[in-house]
């Protein structure tokens, strides 16, 4: 990419061929035809190569948003680079600024960048978001949710196509818009080529280096490590994912068939394997009103098969009837305060 004066950038290069037509059979089944998308761009050079690639695919159907969350000063210089790259192409473009709370950063950042996008969304009539989430990525943060013993839902990875984050609690309404992830199948690797290629240079978030954050730590053991196939890592958490899919449908049947749900209490007679019971109890326990960690509930269901009761996130749970194997969740009974 060339900028002279006060001049746009121009893109030197067009995109390969096959590389547009790879992305077009990579969003065929989450983009639908004539539906605008939204893109969540920073100026890296994978949300650059997502641009560049859904510019292409399909041309004037993309408008584009970078999120500046004032946590560094080079940060608004960077989204309006984002902003004159996508006036060169033509494309609709929006900076916006959000405060971050107190707090896990990178967590209160995520929560207002998808904030800020829903809101810009609702206002533009978009119904379909688009992040650059690639195969190393994936590979990651399966890796990290390993670290953590995740359960199955947790190692399935980020999945291709989800809803955004918090968006059913956002604005005045209850459309939950989906949140794609087309670069799925794709390395950094290309992606930064891509880039490259097209003549754009790219901006580099420092933080993406700091070993505070286990992400970071990762990544650099994953470079280290060439026996290890990122590639073939983020296949596995999309096996992963598929077999989640499968018991979300065991759980839903088993749901159907063995759970009473009363206005005060959700009453559970379990007959299905373990997994399933897990995900059946995570969902009374969700429905009553709170959402606990996996782990949370993975200790609660041992309690219950052990013939014994506990409590989680303000939820009792107790065994109705032992012989018959039946449990019973309702919320706690409020403390009564002394006076």
């Amino acid at each position: 990419m060339k900028t002279t004066g006060g001049k746009l950038p121009a893109i030197d290069r067009a995109l390969h061929p096959h590389l547009i037509a790879r992305f077009r059979a990579d969003i065929a089944a989450l983009w639908p035809e004539g539906e605008r998308l939204a893109l969540a761009i920073s100026g890296g050079p994978d949300s650059l190569a997502l641009l560049l690639l859904a510019h292409e695919a399909r041309p004037g159907m993309i408008e584009a948003a970078t999120v500046d969350h004032g946590l560094r000063s080079e940060a608004a210089d960077e989204a309006q680079l984002v902003a004159q790259i996508c006036q060169a192409l033509g494309v609709p473009h929006q900076v916006l600024r959000v405060d971050v709370a107190e707090g896990n950063v990178q967590s209160m950042a995520r929560n207002a960048r998808y904030g800020a996008l829903t809101k810009w969304m609702e206002q533009h009539e978009l119904c379909i978001l688009a992040t650059a989430h690639h195969a190393d990525d994936q590979a990651e943060t399966l890796l990290m949710r390993l670290n953590r013993a995740s359960g199955l839902s947790g190692l399935a990875g980020v999945r291709r196509q989800s809803a955004i984050p918090g968006d059913q609690h956002s604005g005045t309404q209850s459309l939950i818009r989906p949140l794609i992830r087309p670069l799925l199948g794709w390395r950094k690797a290309d992606l930064i080529a891509l880039v490259v290629d097209a003549g754009i240079t790219s901006v580099q978030d420092p933080s993406n280096c700091d070993d505070a954050f286990d992400r970071v730590r990762i990544r650099k053991a994953l470079a280290k490590a060439d026996w290890l196939d990122s590639e073939a890592i983020a296949q596995s958490a999309v096996h992963l994912a598929d077999a989640d899919e499968a018991l979300e449908w065991a759980a839903s049947r088993e749901w159907e068939e063995c759970v009473q749900v009363y206005p005060d209490q959700i009453v559970y007679t379990p007959v299905a394997p373990r997994a399933v019971r897990l995900k059946v109890l995570a969902r009374a326990i969700d429905q009553l009103g709170s959402q606990p960690r996996g782990g949370g509930v993975a200790r609660l269901l041992d309690a219950l098969e052990a013939g014994q009761g506990g409590n989680i996130g303000g939820v009792m749970a107790t065994i109705a009837d032992a012989a018959a194997n039946k449990w019973t969740l309702q919320p706690e009974p409020r403390r009564r305060q002394s006076s």
